[in-house]
C-alpha cells in the first residue's frame, strides 16, 4: 500500500513542490486547505507543476481544532507536514494576533490532532531562519541561540519550541527544518525575490519602469524550494526525529540579488531601483547565514541549485506570465 502524506499548507510554494516530490515517490497526498470565497484561484501553484488533480484538498483550518482532528481520523497519514502559516513577515506587525493564532498555535492544534487520532505518523515542522533574528553567532547552526525580531519569527519560534516539547513530552517521531529563504516561480510576489523578479521581468517588457525596495544592503541565504522540500521528507525517513537547518552556505546581499536579475536581462539595475523608506521594517534582522554541515553529515543532503539559476529561473518563468496577461 502506498503511504498518505497530509499537508498543511498545501497551495503554498513549499506545498505546491512538496505535493509534487511526494506524488513523485508514490505517495497519496492529502491536503488541509481553508475554505475561501476564491476557491478554484488558491491551487495556481499546484496546477502550474501539473499536480492539482492528483492531490485530494480537504476543507479544514488551522484555528480549528475540529477540523484538523477530524481530517487526521479520516486521512490516517503516516506523515504530516506542518506547512500552514501566515508567513510574510511585513504583514506580521500589522496583523501580530492573527499570526500567533495561526502561525504559533495552528503548531498546536494539529499536533494535538496527531495525538488524538494517529500519534504514531511522523511529523514536520516548518521552523525558520528568522528566528535567529539578531543573529548571535556569524553562521547559524542548529545549537546558535534565538533572538526573533518580528511577531512572525516570536510565532515561528513557538511552534519550533512546542513540537520539541511534543517530541520529548509524547515520543513523537517529530522534527523541524530550520528553513534559510528559499524561493522559486511560485514566490508570493510579497517576497522580495519574486517581487524583484516580477519588476524586472515588467520592466524589460517596457509594463514598468522603477523598482521600489527597502534596505537592500540586508543580506539572506537564498535556496530553492524544490532543493529543500526534498530534505523536509528525508528527515522523516529517519529512525530518530531531529532538527536541521536546510541552508546554502551562502549569504547575498539584497542589492546583489538585483543585480543578477538585472544583468540577465541585460539592463542596469542602477537607472530602475529606488529605495523607498515606506519598504523599512520597525525591526530589521540584517543578516542570515545558515551552517547545513549537519544536514550533510547525517542525510547527504546539499542544494542543487545556485542562487543565480533560481533568479533566472524566477525571471524567465515572470517574463512568461507578464507577456500573457491580459491588457487592462
Amino acid at each position: 500500500m502506498s503511504k498518505r502524506a497530509l499537508l498543511t499548507g498545501i497551495t503554498g510554494q513549499d506545498g505546491a513542490y512538496l505535493s509534487q516530490f511526494l506524488l513523485g515517490k508514490g505517495y497519496e497526498v492529502f491536503g488541509v486547505i481553508r475554505r475561501s470565497s476564491h476557491r478554484g484561484v488558491e491551487d495556481h501553484r499546484l496546477r502550474w507543476l501539473g499536480v492539482a488533480d492528483k492531490v485530494t484538498l480537504l476543507d479544514g483550518d488551522m484555528g480549528d481544532l475540529s477540523s484538523l482532528v477530524r481530517i487526521v481520523k479520516e486521512v490516517q497519514p503516516q506523515e504530516i507536514y506542518n506547512l500552514a502559516a501566515q508567513s510574510f513577515v511585513a504583514s506580521s506587525w500589522r496583523q501580530p494576533i492573527h499570526t500567533g493564532n495561526i502561525t504559533a498555535i495552528g503548531v498546536t492544534n494539529i499536533l494535538e490532532a496527531m495525538r488524538a487520532e494517529k500519534p504514531d505518523a511522523r511529523f514536520y515542522q516548518a521552523s525558520s531562519s528568522e528566528m535567529y533574528g539578531l543573529i548571535q553567532q556569524d553562521m547559524q547552526t542548529e545549537k546558535t541561540p534565538f533572538y526573533p525580531r518580528s511577531p512572525y519569527a516570536v510565532a515561528k519560534l513557538y511552534g519550533h519550541w512546542i513540537t520539541v516539547n511534543y517530541r520529548e513530552s509524547f515520543g513523537f517521531h517529530a522534527s523541524s527544518g530550520i528553513l534559510f529563504n528559499h524561493e522559486s516561480p511560485l514566490r508570493g510576489i510579497e517576497f522580495v525575490t519574486r517581487k524583484v523578479s516580477h519588476a524586472v521581468a515588467r520592466i524589460k517588457l517596457g509594463k514598468q519602469n522603477e523598482l521600489r525596495l527597502g534596505n537592500i544592503d540586508a543580506k539572506r541565504d537564498w535556496g530553492h524550494a524544490r532543493d529543500y522540500v526534498q530534505m523536509m521528507w528525508m528527515m522523516l525517513q529517519q529512525d530518530k526525529p531531529d532538527d536541521y537547518v536546510v541552508a546554502t552556505g551562502r549569504t547575498t546581499t539584497v542589492r546583489d540579488m538585483c543585480r543578477i536579475a538585472f544583468d540577465y536581462i541585460g539592463m542596469d539595475m542602477g537607472k530602475h531601483v529606488v529605495i523607498d523608506p515606506a519598504f523599512y521594517r520597525p525591526a530589521e534582522v540584517e543578516v542570515l547565514l545558515g551552517d547545513p554541515t549537519k544536514a550533510r553529515e547525517k542525510l547527504g543532503w546539499v542544494p542543487k541549485t545556485s542562487l543565480e539559476e533560481m533568479i533566472r529561473e524566477m525571471v524567465d518563468a515572470d517574463l512568461e506570465r507578464v507577456r500573457t496577461e491580459p491588457a487592462l
